[in-house]
């Protein structure tokens, strides 16, 4: 079937998806990009419609990803270039666009390896700010990521895309502020909470014991709740006049830091 009119019903309502709303009611998210629907069915990801414009669909990782979907999704549509100019977004013209269903996670399904190394972001509103925190979170080999108190949508296409997909590969969920430090505290995690007025150096903490490194946004920092006898606040040395790095860039140091002091 090829659908040629950007006003068909299943055209409209994935289109509907670029909005957070329509994806919460909805329960699906679109994906954009050859590496990223790739990704997404790396992680389990049900994919359920795919919107194939052939004429930028032809290269060979093109073909890979259709023989794939091919095999786990009912609903794959030929589309007119028109149609597809509704689904896509970013400057990337790759040829495919996906629906998926927004997995349900909660700490609950969260698992850890004997020394877990968790990432926690309070609070962080730029979706390209969250995408690239997991993919240095990804490339650094943190166990998993929770986004506390988050100001951003997990599948907002600009976390997908400056994640390189790895939102889909990590092990993320979202959760209160609260109900992460409860469950830091029951897996018995040390806790290092990065702020501006940090009493530690990062490089003088032991990170290769099992722990957590929080972060928090840039406009506000971290909450009260990362204050504690049992948290230890932590600081990046600034020597000039700013008092902080942006959060991607924070955590690129303090995960690295990490990967350092474990290999």
């Amino acid at each position: 079937m090829k659908i040629t009119s950007p006003s068909n019903a299943r055209v409209k309502t994935a289109a509907k998806l670029r909005n957070s709303r329509h994806r919460a009611e909805q329960g699906r998210f679109l994906i954009d990009g050859i590496r990223e629907i790739s990704r997404a069915l790396d992680g389990g990801i049900t994919i359920h419609e795919a919107f194939i414009f052939e004429e930028k669909s032809n290269g060979h990782e093109a073909k890979q990803l259709l023989a794939r979907l091919d095999k786990v999704c009912k609903s794959c549509f030929d589309v007119s270039r028109s149609v597809y100019d509704v689904l896509a977004y970013g400057s990337r013209m790759e040829g495919i666009v996906a629906v998926g269903q927004i997995p349900q996670r909660s700490l609950a399904d969260l698992r850890l390896p004997a020394q877990p190394l968790v990432g926690i972001l309070e609070g962080v509103e730029k979706p390209g700010n969250v995408g690239a925190v997991l993919r240095s979170a990804d490339g650094a080999g943190i166990s998993t990521v929770i986004v506390a108190d988050g100001g951003s949508d997990l599948y907002n296409p600009n976390v997908i895309r400056s994640s390189m997909g790895t939102v889909f590969t990590m092990p993320i969920c979202s959760a209160t502020s609260a109900e992460a430090i409860a469950w830091l505290r029951e897996h018995r995690l040390a806790m290092y909470a990065a702020r501006v007025d940090g009493a530690v150096d990062y490089t003088a903490c032991d990170f290769t014991a099992p722990c957590a490194i929080i972060l928090g946004s840039e406009a506000e920092g971290l909450t009260d709740t990362w204050r504690g006898p049992d948290i230890t606040a932590i600081r990046l040395p600034m020597r000039g006049v700013a008092d902080s790095l942006n959060v991607s860039a924070a955590a690129v140091v303090v995960f690295y830091e990490a990967l350092r002091q474990r290999s």
